[in-house]
């Protein structure tokens, strides 16, 4: 915005502007795009700007009582924030005694060019004149410390004062003053004004905050009034923060306000649809029960890594998460790229977004939440937000139409559900937050500025590619006070069901040996339930419960509820029958669970699902089970589990009945849950003749583990605990049926269940058989892995006489079987090791932790070229080399993939010019081989870190390998170290 346009805005008179302008000589309406004439009067100009400026920051309530809504409110606080940044300077300015008079300043025709910036460079004063008449100056952030602001403000002024001192050393009058006098008004400029500016500054800001909050939002330096209960309860401080429109705001009509309506009417909803829970609980709605997160929040520049957790250790955590929000809704930087919201599964990101778009438009916003699952991926966002204001409110319009009927309602799309896209349509939607911010600027073009908020997991935030001014928050675990308060909600709304039934209230005492759940709101709300039927939370135990014990309890006690509700009374709390049917259906919902699973998406239809399970279970036992075309019967299973929610929705232009997880975890859980239970039941069905011992009927686990990789941080986390409850005997057992069936399913040239095809589309091809096989022997070396905890290559595949290149030929098939997503999910939960053995060299393969947040990879161990070309360990022979240094590039190349064509990009100098070196080893006595370009690398990087011993090891062996190669190479290299002498020892 430049300064003419933030004075005009802020009801400055035209004439009064004009006025300036020639004063300036033409430099404000030269900046604009228009022509300018006369010569600059620096006095007229200062003159002008001061009383200009001070009218207009005086004036701004008067100014923002006139506004038609919020768009006009946050464009003339952004104008006012402009006048002060060039107000300030001229004040610092005023008081600065100069050896020249401003009156002396005056600009010939070709300077007076140069400060409007008619032409770049073309003056002395140009570059002071573009940043007077455009004011790019810094603006604050509320994701920003105030004082990272004032101080990059203090940079800026500093090159704003040194531009107008280049501009006033190329007068005449300048060089008529003493050297004395010179270096004085030097100093003043560079030192004392930049820092009076800021000053300046920081007095007309606070002074515009107590006018209007935002500028306080944008630097988190005004206190909210309300006290901290109020504000930390379903965002409740938005409105109260935001409120103050004029009664003279246009009112949103139409489409924009059903849409207003719907959104508002979320608040007065339970949390979350509990009906498969105790008879007579009471669910708190959002409003009661919604608790405000901590977070943490960065700008996302150059290589930011927001889903490592490193990346986030800079970034304090933040209790203001109002202000922040209404800081940034209201901050220029908004409208240009989206916030992305980051969380752990269950850290409540969707809900976020609901209880965000209830409490925006009574703050001046038209919230549009467009749930990513629910809208077709293969268009457009501008035509995902109409699906998703068609969904919300019955009604079809146009974009253009919806921002018309708003009024002055700014409106803010909330994108819930990133992750869900990225995992469901892989890396053809990596680009989607580029083109969020492409959308914004479209819209700013068009006069219809939009804020945009996205979600997403944390897990595959490294996948997305990032505009430019990107914010990224994530949101934080429950810290104590927020579970306590969390639990006296949830207490006081079920206060009469406890009584009733003799029940104690769920205490902190109770959920502290939990914490770790607790800390995520929607595992706190599953403990709360699985504890209000009977207590069990307060039951004495062997220590607290994981993450599956709590998914395994809850889904239990739900399915043996709803069978209490359907079946005949039992004289016992829970017999054998019951428990077995209670076993059905679980499964039952598992299958659901791998039918969602297998396609890589978050929903299943009713139609495939009913296909999977006839082909997996036959027509007939799918119909005596309940499941009947049209899924009459699994309806009625599958939609009384608070957990499955049944939805209508639009696919490929086709109204579908579908079925999804209300959370994604609870299908992960299932099917890993189903894939144990598979393997497991295989020790069972093993022959007991040692003839009959090679073949294991693993028809069932091939046909539902062949499609998708189990690897995924949360399910791998979840096999974790549960592997960990098998007993230690049957997991050895178990370990060495599944390595036969890891060699048996090598030789499988038969199909199970043929019928079981699922795709991720419905016209896709299905998987190809050697995909299959690969993804098959992937999920079983992962669950072997869990078995024994490591294992090595030898014990894997112990019918090869390789064992390392029969983990290499394996791991080659699973890269080709996998995207590449799967492929680093599954790289990156494994580690391999190098090392020798009794029977020569071996790879031992291990698991790394499957924490939420797992740290980056640790360097691999430095590679030995002695366990490569099958040498003893500490091999001190003579070194050895290969001619096929230019194979080794072609094959680099012939794979076409990113990861190696990064490597082979990185290396083309080296094969270019050091090609021999690649392929020619040294061995060093008791120490790994490496090779002679290894060496020179190594040398030529880390001067500086190696030790003198290390240094002079390099040293020694690279010119012991310069004897292996062409003369030109060991120019090259002795040109590269700087042995102008040539090598050291070599006497030339």
């Amino acid at each position: 915005m430049s300064f003419s346009d933030a004075l005009t805005l802020l009801g400055t008179d035209p004439p009064a502007v004009a006025a300036l302008d020639r004063a300036l000589g033409g430099a404000l309406n030269l900046a604009t795009g228009g022509a300018g004439e006369g010569i600059l009067r620096m006095a007229d100009a200062r003159g002008s700007v001061l009383s200009l400026g001070r009218g207009a920051v005086h004036g701004i309530g008067r100014s923002l009582g006139r506004a038609q809504g919020r768009a006009e409110r946050t464009e003339l606080l952004h104008a006012a924030h402009t006048v002060i940044v060039v107000l300030a300077w001229f004040q610092a300015l005023e008081e600065r005694r100069l050896p020249v008079a401003l009156d002396d300043l005056q600009l010939t025709r070709a300077e007076q060019l140069a400060l409007a910036g008619a032409s770049p460079a073309t003056g002395r004063g140009a570059a002071f004149a573009r940043s007077l008449a455009a004011v790019d100056a810094p603006v604050p952030a509320p994701h920003q410390p105030y004082e990272a602001v004032t101080d990059r403000l203090g940079h800026w002024y500093e090159a704003l004062s040194e531009r107008f001192l280049d501009f006033a050393e190329g007068l005449r009058v300048w060089s008529a003053r003493t050297d004395a006098e010179r270096a004085e008004a030097r100093r003043a400029l560079r030192t004392d004004l930049p820092r009076e500016a800021v000053r300046e500054y920081e007095t007309l800001y606070a002074r515009l905050a107590q006018e209007a909050p935002e500028f306080g939002f944008w630097t988190t330096q005004v206190e909210h009034r309300a006290t901290r209960a109020e504000v930390r309860r379903s965002l409740a401080g938005i409105t109260e923060l935001l409120a103050g429109l004029p009664g003279t705001a246009r009112p949103a009509t139409d489409v924009a306000l059903a849409l207003a309506r719907a959104a508002e009417a979320v608040l007065a909803r339970p949390v979350l649809d509990a009906s498969s829970g105790p008879e007579g609980v009471r669910v708190p709605t959002l409003r009661e029960i919604y608790l405000d997160p901590d977070f943490r929040v960065r700008e996302v520049s150059g290589g930011g890594a927001p889903a490592t957790e490193a990346w986030w250790q800079e970034a304090p955590v933040r209790r203001d998460l109002t202000g922040y929000l209404a800081g940034a809704l209201t901050s220029a930087a908004s409208a240009e790229a989206p916030v992305l919201v980051l969380g752990q599964p269950g850290a409540g990101k969707s809900v976020l977004t609901r209880v965000l778009a209830a409490r925006l438009p009574s703050a001046g916003f038209l919230p549009v939440r467009v749930p990513l699952r629910d809208v077709r991926t293969e268009d457009d966002l501008q035509t995902q937000i109409e699906q998703a204001v068609r969904t919300a409110t019955g009604e079809r319009a146009a974009w253009p139409d919806l921002v018309r009927s708003a009024g002055g309602l700014v409106p803010v799309l909330l994108l819930d559900g990133f992750d869900e896209l990225l995992q469901t349509t892989g890396v053809h939607h990596s680009d989607f937050l580029t083109r969020v911010a492409r959308f914004q600027r479209r819209e700013a073009e068009q006069h219809r500025t939009v804020r945009a908020l996205v979600t997403s997991r944390i897990a595959v935030a490294d996948r997305a590619r990032y505009p430019e001014g990107l914010v990224a928050l994530r949101l934080e675990p429950f810290h104590p006070d927020q579970i306590r308060r969390w639990l006296a909600v949830w207490n006081e709304r079920n206060a009469d069901l406890f009584a009733s039934r003799g029940l104690r209230p769920l205490t902190w005492e109770a959920v502290e040996r939990h914490r770790a759940l607790a800390a995520q709101p929607l595992l706190l709300t599953m403990l709360a339930l699985y504890d209000a039927g009977d207590n069990a939370l307060h039951r004495d135990g062997d220590g607290p419960l994981d993450e599956a014990e709590l998914y395994e309890e809850l889904l239990v006690t739900f399915a043996r509820r709803e069978i209490d509700k359907t079946g005949p009374h039992h004289t016992t709390a829970f017999d054998d029958e019951a428990r077995e049917r209670a076993e059905l259906e679980l499964q039952r919902l598992s299958l659901v669970a791998f039918a969602v699973h297998n396609r890589r998406r978050q929903w299943v239809s009713a139609a495939e699902l009913d296909e999977d399970l006839a082909a997996l279970l036959g027509r007939t036992a799918v119909e005596a089970s309940g499941f009947r075309t049209p899924l009459g019967g699994a309806e009625v299973a599958l939609g009384r589990f608070f957990f499955v929610q049944r939805a209508q929705s639009v696919r490929d232009g086709h109204v579908l009945a579908t079925y999804e997880f209300l959370h994604a975890t609870f299908g992960e859980y299932l099917v890993v849950r189903l894939a144990l239970h598979v393997l497991t039941g295989l020790l069972a069905h093993r022959p007991t003749l040692a003839a009959a011992e090679s073949s294991v009927d693993d028809d069932l686990a091939y046909t539902l583990l062949s499609y998708a990789p189990l690897s995924s941080r949360q399910m791998m986390r979840f096999a974790g605990h549960m592997v960990g409850r098998i007993p230690a005997a049957e997991r050895r057992r178990l370990a060495r049926l599944l390595i036969d069936v890891l060699e048996q399913h090598g030789q499988r040239t038969h199909e199970p269940h043929r019928a079981y095809r699922p795709t991720r589309f419905p016209a896709s091809p299905g998987l190809r058989t050697s995909a299959r096989h690969g993804v098959y022997g992937a999920n079983l070396v992962l669950v072997i892995l869990l078995l024994k905890g490591s294992a090595t290559a030898r014990e894997l595949f112990p019918s090869w006489n390789d064992h390392g290149s029969a983990w290499h030929r394996h791991a080659l098939l699973w890269r080709s079987s996998f995207d590449e997503e799967q492929w680093t999910d599954f790289a990156l939960s494994l580690t391999v090791r190098r090392t020798w053995g009794e029977r020569g060299r071996e790879l031992e393969i291990g698991l790394r932790t499957a924490s939420p947040e797992p740290p980056a990879p640790e360097p691999p161990e430095p590679a030995d070229m002695n366990w490569l070309y099958r040498y003893p360990r500490g091999n001190d022979g003579p070194g050895w080399s290969r001619t096929y240094w230019e194979e080794l590039r072609h094959k680099l190349d012939v794979s076409a993939g990113t990861n190696d064509g990064v490597v082979r990009h990185a290396m083309d100098p080296v094969f270019a010019r050091l090609g021999p070196a690649v392929t020619t080893f040294l061995t060093s006595p008791d120490g790994p081989a490496t090779s002679l370009a290894h060496d020179v690398l190594e040398l030529l990087l880390g001067a500086g870190e190696l030790s003198p011993e290390e240094e002079g090891a390099l040293r020694a062996r690279i010119v012991r390998g310069l004897d292996g190669v062409p003369p030109e190479v060991r120019a090259r290299i002795a040109r590269v170290l700087r042995w102008e002498d040539g090598p050291p020892g070599s006497g030339a």
